[in-house]
């Protein structure tokens, strides 16, 4: 089972998910392909999530974290042993995000939120502190127009690591690496 995980004011709408859904169904195993509509409470997306590897703990579960998802895939994959691939994560989400409290609106879906001091103050408590650096990919574009990628290669020092020059935080040309992020997933989907 492979669990794509959405960043921030994302959805299961987003382009990398759409590039992963078409991918497991052209190797004949979209069946296989979960991509949660996340809540934007912290605590509610790790319940959400927690609750689905362990729904499907007697099969292979892999997990491919995007942004703040990437955040969440780490804290679950520490939790529940599985491996991790994580595309442009967000490294102290807490502190990144503590510049956006206020009024939010989901970029796919549309539906506005407020993210308070409440949602940062969960988000601390997902912070791991230590990491099985063989259950991750890590892949970063070093373009990226949100986040310090040198701040992701430290955090995830000892991980296999793909630091692709240029690019995006969208990881617009996602579909050139998607076999990659699947092969580390234990998913052949040629």
């Amino acid at each position: 089972m492979l669990i794509y995980i959405h960043g921030f004011n994302s959805s299961a709408l987003s382009f990398k998910a759409g590039v992963l859904r078409k991918r497991m169904i052209e190797a004949r195993r979209g069946g296989e392909f979960l991509c949660p509509e996340l809540p934007d409470r912290p605590e509610e997306a790790i319940t959400l999530l927690d609750r689905l590897v362990t729904r499907h703990a007697a099969e292979r579960v892999a997990l491919v974290g995007s942004s703040l998802g990437a955040f969440y895939a780490t804290w679950l994959s520490e939790r529940r042993a599985v491996p991790a691939v994580l595309v442009n994560p967000a490294v102290r989400p807490y502190e990144l995000l503590s510049g956006y409290v206020g009024r939010q609106t989901n970029l796919y879906t549309g539906a506005q939120y407020d993210f308070t001091e409440r949602h940062l103050s969960e988000l601390i408590k997902f912070e791991t502190q230590s990491i099985t650096p063989d259950r991750y990919l890590l892949m970063v574009r070093t373009g990226d127009e949100v986040l310090n990628y040198h701040d992701a290669v430290d955090r995830y020092r000892g991980c296999e690591q793909l630091v692709i020059p240029g690019g995006d935080h969208g990881f617009s040309d996602f579909e050139r690496y998607v076999d990659i992020a699947l092969a580390f997933c234990g998913i052949r989907s040629g």
